[in-house]
């Protein structure tokens, strides 16, 4: 099912029929400041293995990432210490994903894990599903080595080659091409170990 909401004021009805889906353990396809993503809510254990399977990971050894509606969510599932909150209370909303330590608050699913990824991106459509939901989404890119551009970017293109295995996909426009720029904040300084669309500021 491909669903039109626009970026600018989306439809409030729109959302709430993505987010219903979501609280059914579905999957969709949406898009963030960067690149088209698959995502799921992150208590919905197996929608994230199914995603995981989609992108040929394994969810409980797999770097996952979540995208949060706000700082305040961000910690009720990571820790961060002052210079981490600073860093990213300065570049967020924005192209970015911040691995941190993950709380006690983390789904079963991801109580193994020592980090987790953590995004706030500057796109309307993706924060207004979060914060509706109550809680943040599992997301994962939807790009593989083999997909030619269109297919990563086109919302009709991308529903045409991944509408058969998820249960809805966004249509918010045409998506980028450039990933997010990830900065590692468990070490004693910040360190960018993918550079990509968002230049961090210090």
């Amino acid at each position: 099912m491909l669903v039109k909401i626009y970026t600018k004021n989306p439809n409030p009805q729109e959302i709430s029929k993505v987010v219903r889906v979501l609280k059914d353990g579905g999957i969709i396809i949406f898009p963030t400041d960067t690149v088209y993503a698959f995502g799921c809510d992150i208590f919905k254990n197996q929608a994230v293995e199914t995603i995981t399977k989609l992108k040929e990971k394994n969810a409980r050894k797999s770097d996952l990432s979540f995208i949060c509606h706000s700082m305040s969510q961000v910690s009720e599932y990571a820790r961060m210490d002052d210079d981490a909150f600073k860093l990213m209370k300065k570049n967020l909303p924005g192209p970015f994903t911040f691995l941190l330590d993950g709380s006690s608050r983390l789904p079963k699913l991801f109580k193994n894990k020592k980090t987790v990824g953590i995004r706030i991106p500057e796109n309307s459509i993706a924060i207004e599903i979060v914060r509706e939901l109550g809680n943040p989404l599992m997301v994962s890119s939807i790009f593989t080595d083999e997909d030619t551009l269109e297919y990563l970017t086109d919302p009709e293109l991308i529903d045409e080659k991944f509408g058969n295995q998820v249960d809805l996909v966004i249509d918010g426009g045409y998506g980028a091409l450039e990933p997010s720029t990830i900065v590692d904040c468990t070490g004693d300084e910040p360190e960018i170990i993918r550079q990509g669309l968002g230049e961090l500021r210090e």
